[in-house]
């Protein structure tokens, strides 16, 4: 599956692992601001805010997995599959198809306190983007240096929380998943302390004991909780390639292995790209499963008022730097 989070470190920094058993010809996708979303139901969006993200176009559109707009406005979209339910189209609503949620928003809000006015006159629906691509079943993590929210269609309506740890993976719904961080409050970056009793003589037996407890299988709630802890126990760095770099070493605490999760026989799950984009900047950064050099696109380089997208493949073969 996916893990989502955020960094303050210096400016602000946003991204994700996409977890699955195959891609979709993912690209770093620019689309400046006079690129003409046709929204379904909303009508024609012809200015908007320029967004930067990981796209799969189709006949042209941008389908965002995730994004940053040139505010610093970032969001991503992660599988919640069993638990995602659409509302359908109502009048005198604001209706947005779900593909089009990531546009939508960072089309239109400067910041985290726009967004969250924008939500609350959302009516988020499960109109598809053709045959061939029906509506994902997905939640998202929205963002800015201000904090973070969860967004959460439902079968019993549209659910936005705060988002105190800046991080979202996959099933149960959020809420669980927060309220499952207490059964792991004595977690500790330090050496363990016998608290087990003290009638028996226990004593770390090893340096580097750190963390003790935390789990370390690929299950939602276990990347939840692991991303979490290495976030929020991070040590920033000085410059812009270190904090960059620390933001990779953050989610490879959660990155999977082709072989390690298996989701149907013979297929396996594993971490197909990295991102993390400066959102400040409007620089994305992203490494993928067979290269994990980190590549960079900067939107500011593109024309930011043209009416086309640019386009960059992701880069997948590993260049080995011999030393001698």
């Amino acid at each position: 599956m996916c893990t989502a989070l955020t960094y303050l470190s210096g400016d602000f920094y946003m991204g994700r692992t996409l977890d699955y058993e195959r891609g979709y010809g993912e690209e770093v996708v620019v689309t400046p601001r006079a690129y003409p979303f046709a929204f379904r139901h909303e009508g024609l969006c012809a200015q908007h805010y320029a967004i930067i993200g990981t796209a799969c176009v189709a006949d042209g559109y941008p389908l965002y997995y995730d994004a940053v707009n040139e505010k610093g406005l970032g969001m991503a979209g992660l599988n919640f599959v069993g638990n995602a339910a659409y509302a359908p189209v109502k009048a005198e609503a604001v209706n947005v198809a779900q593909f089009e949620f990531i546009p939508w928003l960072l089309g239109r809000c400067a910041g985290l306190a726009e967004a969250r006015a924008a939500l609350a006159k959302l009516n988020l629906v499960g109109t598809p983007f053709s045959a061939h691509f029906p509506a994902a079943q997905l939640h998202w993590l929205v963002a800015d240096r201000t904090g973070a929210l969860v967004v959460e269609s439902m079968a019993d309506g549209l659910h936005v929380y705060d988002c105190p740890e800046g991080v979202l993976t996959n099933n149960p719904p959020f809420p669980i998943q927060h309220f499952g961080l207490n059964r792991y409050m004595g977690l500790s970056p330090r050496q363990p302390e016998n608290r087990f009793s003290d009638q028996l003589e226990l004593s770390a037996f090893s340096r580097g004991m750190g963390a003790l407890g935390l789990p370390g299988d690929l299950s939602s709630g276990s990347r939840f909780v692991r991303a979490a802890f290495v976030r929020a126990n991070s040590r920033s760095c000085e410059n812009e390639a270190a904090r960059v770099g620390q933001f990779f070493h953050i989610l490879g605490a959660v990155e999977q292995q082709k072989g390690c999760c298996e989701v149907r026989p013979g297929e396996f799950e594993y971490t197909i790209y990295t991102s993390c984009w400066n959102a400040q900047r409007g620089v994305y950064y992203y490494t993928t499963y067979g290269c994990r050099q980190i590549h960079a696109v900067d939107m500011h380089r593109e024309n930011l008022d043209s009416t086309s997208l640019a386009r960059y493949p992701m880069q997948t073969d590993e260049p080995i730097q011999f030393q001698n």
